[in-house]
């Protein structure tokens, strides 16, 4: 297999590269470059740009709005956005609703959802896990009793990530209480501006409310917004799910995050030397830096089969695993690379001092925005200890 890059896609790079020159704000890129929340209006401007440019949906078919690009092509993209400090693009309806609809979704769906995903116009989060119902969302309780022509919809959702961005939800809900778990779920998509959706802000170790929970107080779904089957929603929870897993491998943002630790490293801030010529740091730098490379190969060739219209099995199970270990081994070596700085900060410390002097490096700032944050990548999408499981299975056939 030829790792090395062709002509044509280094001229690609070229021009993502130039693209991101002329439209990625140096303030937005320092935004998330130094670990800033990003607001609303962030995420909005830059999925705009990249809707403008054509090449927001880059996983979509071009029938549909997509790229057509390769799988080296995504790759390539994807490295550039986050070494660029790109913001990172909202996946829910992009990489998760989206592949779910093209796939099991109707015509008017399609025709509907489909074309507002890219211009803006519904901002979707996602509704599966239930307090209870983390990893086994097999045993979800949120209920949707059918009267007429539309669901009664009643139950929680937790830890839904930039829900109090969102207008719509897609939910996993139990239609059939009769059946095995798995087969009485059914996938519905609700507009959250209906009467009796409410959300309440989870506030995070690390003083964020990314996540919330969600409640569904007799919340009427016209059954039009039903994906697919009653009661075969199991299957369509796992397609998404596998694209989902493989996007919180995060191989771009590994690579961006080693790149500064290795920075970092390399900086003489410390008396008794460069750090990155510390044998056991160097070791370790070095272990995570052929990880990294592994997956890399590993992650080509699961978009390639994701572009092949191809669902990963175990593959995306895997990157999920070895990418969340990765990016939390990074973390960690960036945490130690920053030395007495590795610590929460107030904002004042951040922001300014009293001459409006940041108290902190900036290279420090950004680890102690996202080392916090990055202890849940194990667990969110599914735990890895789940993720081993279902390797297990798929591999060895149990």
């Amino acid at each position: 297999m030829d790792l090395s890059y062709s002509h044509e896609e280094r001229q690609f790079r070229e021009e993502v590269r130039a693209f991101l020159s002329q439209n990625l704000s140096p303030a937005l890129a320092d935004k998330v470059r130094l670990g800033a929340r990003l607001g609303k209006s962030d995420h909005e401007a830059w999925h705009a740009k990249l809707n403008a440019r054509g090449w927001l949906a880059s996983s979509w078919p071009l029938e549909y709005g997509g790229t057509g690009w390769t799988a080296v092509q995504r790759q390539i993209f994807e490295d550039e956005l986050a070494l660029a400090h790109a913001p990172r693009i909202v996946p829910f309806g992009l990489t998760m609703l989206g592949p779910v609809l093209q796939k099991f979704g109707n015509e008017e769906q399609k025709r509907r959802f489909l074309p507002r995903i890219l211009s803006g116009e519904d901002w979707w989060c996602q509704g599966y896990s239930e307090p209870g119902a983390g990893s086994d969302l097999a045993t979800l309780r949120t209920s949707a009793v059918r009267q007429g022509r539309h669901y009664l919809v009643n139950g929680q959702k937790t830890w839904t990530t930039l829900g109090q961005f969102a207008n719509w939800i897609f939910c996993l809900v139990r239609t059939d209480k009769d059946v095995k778990p798995q087969a009485g779920i059914s996938f519905l998509l609700i507009d959250m501006t209906s009467p009796g959706v409410s959300v309440r802000p989870i506030v995070l170790i690390d003083g964020a409310a990314e996540v919330n929970e969600v409640f569904f107080d007799n919340v009427e779904v016209p059954v039009e917004n039903l994906v697919g089957e009653e009661n075969d929603g199991w299957t369509y929870a796992k397609y998404l799910l596998t694209h989902e897993r493989t996007n919180i491998a995060g191989l771009g943002f590994s690579k961006a995050g080693l790149a500064n630790v290795k920075r970092i490293a390399s900086a003489e801030a410390f008396d008794e030397g460069l750090l990155i010529d510390n044998p056991h740091f160097a070791a370790r730098l070095a272990q995570v830096e052929i990880d990294l490379m592994a997956m890399a190969t590993t992650n080509s060739r699961v978009i390639a089969k994701a572009a092949a219209g191809q669902a990963p099995g175990a593959e995306s199970s895997m990157l999920k695993v070895k990418g969340t270990l990765i990016r939390q081994e990074i973390t960690d070596l960036n945490r130690r690379a920053v030395g007495p700085y590795a610590m929460p900060f107030l904002p004042e410390a951040v922001e300014g001092g009293c001459n409006e002097e940041p108290v902190i490096p900036d290279y420090a700032v950004m680890q102690s925005a996202q080392y916090f944050n990055n202890r849940k990548l194990s667990i969110f999408g599914g735990s890895n200890e789940i993720q081993r499981t279902i390797i297990c299975k798929a591999i060895l056939e149990l």
